[in-house]
């Protein structure tokens, strides 16, 4: 409340301004100005006017434009009134006149004033400043989140302040200091918006927990989005449902139903087939019955009657047609007739205007008279011209029409028919049709031949393909056959191998049992009758070429057991190979100089076929830890040397 005392004259007023102006900013807080900063000069009506603004007063007396838009100010309210009767400036934001405007546009700079509550005030943030930012606004969003409350703020207070922006219907406070509020309708909460950035004060305590900046932005609740989302879906039902009416509208009509075969329904049928009226429905009735199979030996004698009495309105339909036709012949004969009058009438025009432009009646004219009626008769020739063009060309077509028709001798033909000349028509028609028939079936007999002949040839290109296909699979078949003899002769040969291996392990092993025991006798009797070691030694020598001779004769059958030309094939190439090579030769090495003469040979099959055969290769170990490796020699000369 201002007392009365200072409206009583301007000075004290002036005086007490600063005064004012230095309260007001310490309740706000956020602009840090002391009395030192407020001097400024009493001629200058800007600073004057701003500075009564925030202070909530109207300015009176001087000049300038107004600094609070019109939007929020009272209509009708007269600012003069305050000062001249000592009235109260009146807040447009007070809650009991309940004014909060809705969020003023972007465009016009809107200054906000102080709010005054019943228990707490609202003071506004610099104008200087920026704005507050807020977030994207969530789709149907009725909740906002308001931060920077003070720490004494209770839900009552909260409800005071934003009661004025509409009407709500819950209030979320946190122990800390913010709080959700859902208010009933979306467009309250535009107008809580409009109270972000303002400094909220309990009462008239300068205490911190009494003091905060409010921050009002969009929250994001599930009520609102559920909300949103039925009104949505609500909004997609009725236009669903109004398309669906349009369509409804715009769809034409279906056809009738057509009712099921019956005695008495047939018998109905055929009455209404006789009658010109009905025949068109009930000629539809009678295609839907034959097309669904209604036609059997029972209600053969029914549908043969209705078709009968359907054939009958042929003879109507043609007698229709003629007499259209002849109500053409009538309407062109007239057309042409008077086609005709009309050209004589532009004929006598012309003539009239080919007159007056002769010399005995052209000097009387004026020269706007003369160039008038030359205007007219040129328009009157051309007209007379086009229309007799067309009349050429009606009598050209009739001309046509006559030359094409060979029963009529005559230019004109007679209007009227007789009934013998009715009778003749039907029968050269009959004729024509018979005729045409015919060609028909010739057409189709032609049709069915070359049917014939293109099955034939698709045949024979079909026979000539599944030939060629058979002689392929014949082929492969004979490869694969080959493929598999050559694989199972391989298998057999290895069997053989593993047979003869298993035999000679046997034999080796019965002649070790047979030594050990000659041994062991032998031993016995020297330590028994006391031989000489040179009887010992002999033993052992004998022993000795017993297992030689045993390898030998393993060696021997080894040998023979080389049947095949191509094993004899590859064991001299692979001999000359390693002659050349006499330091050895690893079987990778061996494998690709071989793989250029037989790309199908495999390193394993060489390895076999030199491990059979330990009289002419040898394999011997070369290198020293990581560079160890296998190599194959000949050795087939040291063994013709040593024997």
């Amino acid at each position: 409340m201002v007392d009365a005392a200072v409206f009583q004259s301007i000075a004290p007023c002036s005086q007490e301004l600063p005064q004012m102006m230095a309260a007001a900013a310490d309740g706000l807080g956020s602009i840090a100005l002391d009395t030192t900063q407020l001097n400024m000069s009493v001629t200058d009506p800007t600073a004057w006017a701003t500075a009564m603004n925030n202070l909530g007063m109207v300015p009176v007396g001087l000049p300038g434009q107004q600094l609070v838009s019109d939007s929020i100010c009272v209509p009708g309210f007269d600012p003069g009134l305050n000062m001249m009767t000592g009235i109260t400036p009146i807040n447009p934001m007070i809650p009991g006149l309940g004014l909060v405007p809705p969020p003023p546009p972007t465009e016009v700079a809107v200054v906000k004033e102080i709010i005054h509550c019943k228990s707490c005030t609202l003071f506004p943030q610099n104008p200087n400043l920026p704005p507050p930012s807020t977030r994207e606004r969530p789709p149907g969003c009725k909740t906002v989140f308001v931060g920077g409350l003070p720490e004494n703020a209770t839900e009552e207070i909260i409800q005071e302040v934003f009661e004025q922006c509409g009407d709500i219907t819950a209030i979320r406070k946190s122990k800390k200091n913010f709080c959700h509020i859902r208010f009933a309708e979306e467009f309250m909460v535009d107008k809580a918006i409009y109270l972000s950035g303002y400094r909220m004060r309990l009462g008239s305590s300068t205490d911190k927990k009494d003091s905060g900046r409010l921050h009002v932005d969009f929250a994001q609740a599930r009520d609102d989005f559920y909300e949103w989302e039925c009104k949505q879906r609500m909004r997609a039902r009725e236009e669903r449902h109004r398309r669906k009416l349009e369509e409804d509208r715009l769809r034409p009509p279906s056809p009738p139903a057509i009712m099921h075969y019956s005695e008495h329904e047939a018998a109905l049928l055929a009455e209404k087939l006789k009658d010109d009226s009905k025949f068109s429905e009930a000629i539809t009735v009678l295609l839907s019955w034959i097309e669904r199979g209604e036609v059997n030996r029972r209600s053969a004698n029914q549908f043969y009657s209705m078709v009968q009495s359907a054939n009958s309105h042929v003879r109507r339909l043609m007698n229709e047609k003629a007499t259209h036709e002849q109500e053409m012949e009538e309407a062109k004969e007239n057309f042409k007739n008077a086609l005709t009058g009309i050209l004589t009438q532009f004929e006598q025009i012309v003539a009239v205007f080919n007159a007056s432009t002769r010399q005995k009646a052209w000097d009387h004219f004026s020269k706007a008279q003369r160039k008038n009626i030359d205007i007219w008769r040129k328009h009157s020739e051309e007209l007379r011209n086009a229309q007799s063009e067309q009349l050429m060309g009606i009598r050209r077509e009739e001309e046509m029409e006559m030359s094409d028709d060979e029963n009529c001798d005559s230019p004109t033909k007679k209007m009227r028919v007789d009934e013998s000349a009715l009778a003749a028509q039907a029968y050269a028609l009959k004729e024509e049709n018979d005729s045409l028939r015919w060609q028909l079936d010739a057409y189709r007999n032609e049709v069915e031949l070359l049917k014939q002949e293109k099955e034939q040839l698709f045949r024979t290109e079909e026979n000539l393909t599944k030939d060629q296909q058979l002689q392929f699979l014949q082929q492969t078949m004979q490869g694969m056959q080959q493929q598999l003899l050559a694989i199972q002769e391989e298998l057999n040969n290895k069997k053989s191998e593993l047979e003869q291996a298993k035999e000679e392990q046997s034999h080796t092993q019965a002649l070790l049992k047979v030594l050990q025991e000659q041994l062991k006798g032998t031993k016995d009797l020297v330590e028994t009758n006391g031989h000489s070691h040179e009887d010992a030694n002999e033993i052992n020598v004998l022993t000795v070429a017993l297992v030689n001779q045993d390898r030998e004769n393993n060696s021997e059958k080894r040998i023979q057991g080389l049947k095949s030309e191509k094993e004899a094939l590859l064991i001299g190439i692979i001999s000359t190979f390693l002659h050349v090579h006499p330091f050895g030769a690893n079987i990778e090495y061996l494998w690709s100089y071989m793989q250029q003469l037989d790309s199908k040979i495999s390193a394993n099959e060489i390895e076999m076929l030199l491990m059979r055969l330990p009289r002419m290769f040898k394999q011997e170990f070369t290198g020293v830890g990581a560079t160890l490796e296998k190599r194959w020699k000949l050795c087939a000369f040291e063994g013709i040397k040593t024997t």
